[in-house]
């Protein structure tokens, strides 16, 4: 799939898991600048370039971003908007049931579910900025890949 420049990913806070293709989120200010790579991993997720994976976990974490609206001060964009963009990335995107927890493994509890979804969909990478974090972890992941967005962009041009 890299050859094709798919990534299927967990975008998280600026991203999710893929599979080969992608999805993603915003921690703070929305999207970010107009060229920013959280933002063009978006347009990637929703345009088909990547292949965004969702569970439930994950999906109520962006819901509940999306209903901030501390975080949402200084973006242009309304709550209407920014749930037809979500609207859109799940029509992209593909939702995994998952069946089996691999807990504990990392420092922080709450992120356990990202590298769940991203194994129950067989995800090439999870895309966020949250990477030092998520590499704590206890488990060795194969092939699974722990990526920033903009190192996205690099490897999946």
């Amino acid at each position: 799939m890299e050859g094709a420049g798919l990534c299927d990913g967990v975008y998280h806070r600026t991203a999710a898991v893929s599979s080969g293709h992608g999805s993603k989120r915003k921690r703070s200010g929305g999207s970010g600048s107009a060229c920013g790579a959280s933002r063009q991993v978006l347009r990637g997720a929703l345009t088909g370039r990547y292949e965004p994976l969702f569970g439930n976990a994950l999906w109520l974490e962006y819901r509940d971003l999306l209903g901030r609206s501390d975080v949402w001060v200084k973006s242009p964009t309304t709550q209407e908007e920014r749930l037809q963009v979500l609207a859109a990335l799940a029509q992209r995107g593909r939702w995994i049931t998952i069946y089996f927890g691999w807990r504990p493994n990392l420092p922080d509890e709450a992120d356990n579910h990202l590298i769940e979804l991203a194994l129950a969909g067989n995800a090439q990478a999870i895309i966020t900025h949250n990477v030092r974090d998520l590499a704590g972890g206890e488990l060795r992941l194969g092939s699974l890949r722990l990526m920033s967005p903009r190192e996205c962009l690099e490897v999946w041009q």
